[in-house]
């Protein structure tokens, strides 16, 4: 078999990561572990939680699912793991001495992640994780004695203001270092005041924090090979470390766990010809790890971006979207369905709400007072005002397109080998939306509603039900409208007649 020049390249080579416990943070991890095994050592910066040490994270981060395959066959990788306590929110992360000097003397490649990626943080304490983190690390990479790469992930919704992006750090009106230290510096009920005012065309303090991460990035990394990696909207793994991979309820995977249930049935879009950007974990992963193989090898003269997006070599729109989840859920339903799977986009509000209020709280609040009548506990209208809230985050996504020029992404793998393209797959053209869709829904339906692929016969007689009695409920609305209008309609007929309405014209 060929010899892959990613993997010679991870030999012997130490490795720091930041953000190791979160969704892309966990694929990383599992990722270098299983596909370069020549890897010296993988420092991951953690701080104790919850009143859980470090040590005890760092088993229930080994223990997580997404290492079952290395538990299996090659267990004493997960020996290289290496928890180093810190916290990005500190200068030099709160390192100890021996645990920075240890990062100095042995670490090569770094790569970035941590961030807080709440779209409603205030802003001065998304300034501290997304651009003071970015910043102390940056000091303790020029320390490092042997760094050949520095990879920090950004977002591809960094920039907004222009249709068409390309793979650049645009420059401020503004001096981004003394703007983040106006903002670090102003009093939090001041900077409450004005945060919309600063965030101008961004939707939210975490874009717009991602944005000044860049630049002050770009403007301080002096001779540090810094390289920046912008992600679209990161969904549910392609191939890797399973097919359909997630663990987690943001962004598309929200609606689409709802709408599997029927517990959403509209949401709001532009148009249904409005393109989004979705890029599979594991594709975002390995561009990444290549990323940083590309920094060292060919040591760039200044810092690069590059976009892990689909928008440029392979568009989907929201009607593709929505198409291809709902014919995927009804083809793979879970077991425990509040209604048929349907989904509507709609770009009017007065319709959207129209359709909550009717097809979403109202049943709310019957299925809650006929609990509260069991003596049940009655959740059904605050589970959905919460998913209503946290889908009106999106708004601004789903009412915008963005074009991510992704040429020195779509560089990198033309430079690979077929057997490094074989190892670390990150070609968005072949992505077949339709089967991913499928892929995505069966994720959804085992690792986040839990629910295991045996109910499937079970779940299938659920959705004809459901089905016939979506008709029927359709059947008796439509008889009771046409009754309604007849009615209505010789009402008026006798008006127009001039004479009182009689008891038997009833």
């Amino acid at each position: 078999m060929a010899e892959s020049n990613i993997v010679k390249f991870y030999e012997d080579r130490s490795i720091f990561i930041t953000g190791a416990t979160g969704f892309m943070g966990k694929v990383l991890v599992e990722k270098l572990l299983r596909s370069c095994p020549g890897i010296n050592r993988l420092y991951v910066l953690m701080r104790p939680s919850k009143g859980k040490e470090v040590t005890v994270r760092l088993k229930e981060l080994i223990s997580n699912e997404v290492f079952d395959s290395l538990r299996r066959e090659q267990s004493n990788m997960l020996e290289k793991i290496v928890a180093v306590t810190g916290d990005v929110t500190r200068e030099g992360f709160g390192l100890s001495p021996s645990d920075l000097n240890l990062l100095i003397e042995n670490v090569s490649i770094v790569f970035n992640l941590a961030a807080t990626v709440r779209f409603d943080e205030e802003l001065k304490d998304a300034l501290q994780m997304n651009v003071k983190g970015p910043r102390y690390l940056l000091s303790i990479c020029r320390k490092m004695k042997h760094l050949e790469a520095f990879v920090h992930v950004s977002t591809a919704f960094s920039v907004v203001d222009r249709p068409e992006i390309d793979e650049v750090i645009y420059p401020s009106t503004m001096d981004p270092v003394k703007l983040a230290e106006f903002i670090d510096d102003a009093d939090a009920s001041l900077l409450n005041g004005i945060t919309k005012e600063l965030v101008g065309p961004y939707p939210n303090t975490y874009t717009y924090t991602k944005k000044l991460a860049e630049q002050i990035l770009e403007k301080e990394c002096g001779t540090v090979p810094l390289a920046i990696v912008r992600p679209s909207i990161v969904t549910a793994a392609l191939r890797e470390p399973f097919p359909g991979w997630i663990d987690n309820l943001n962004g598309p995977t929200g609606l689409i766990a709802g709408g599997g249930k029927g517990f959403i049935r509209v949401f709001k879009a532009e148009s249904p010809d409005l393109i989004t950007d979705l890029i599979p974990v594991d594709l975002s992963i390995n561009l990444m790890i290549a990323v940083a193989w590309h920094t060292a090898m060919h040591r760039p003269a200044n810092s690069s971006v590059y976009f892990s997006s689909t928008s440029y070599d392979n568009p989907i729109t929201f009607g593709q979207f929505e198409t291809f989840t709902t014919f995927a859920w009804r083809k793979y339903p879970t077991k425990d369905m509040l209604w048929y799977p349907t989904s509507e986009i709609t770009n009017k509000n007065w319709y959207y709400q129209l359709n909550v209020m009717l097809y979403h709280i109202m049943p709310a609040v019957l299925v809650d007072c006929y609990a509260r009548f069991m003596g049940q506990r009655a959740n059904r209208v605050r589970l959905y005002k919460k998913a209503f809230r946290a889908l009106s985050a999106f708004d601004f996504f789903f009412s915008k397109q963005w074009k991510f020029i992704s040429k020195n992404s779509d560089g990198i793998w033309s430079m690979l080998s077929a057997r490094d393209r074989q190892i670390f797959y990150f070609n968005v053209r072949e992505i077949n939306w339709r089967a991913y869709f499928e892929t995505y829904i069966l994720g959804t339906r085992r690792f986040i509603l839990k629910d295991d692929i045996s109910t499937l016969p079970e779940a299938k007689k659920n959705v004809t039900k459901l089905y016939l009695l979506r008709n029927c409920v359709h059947m008796i609305f439509f008889a009771a409208s046409i009754l309604g209008f007849s009615a209505i309609f010789n009402f008026l007929k006798f008006l127009l007649r001039g004479r009182p309405i009689a008891i038997s014209d009833l």
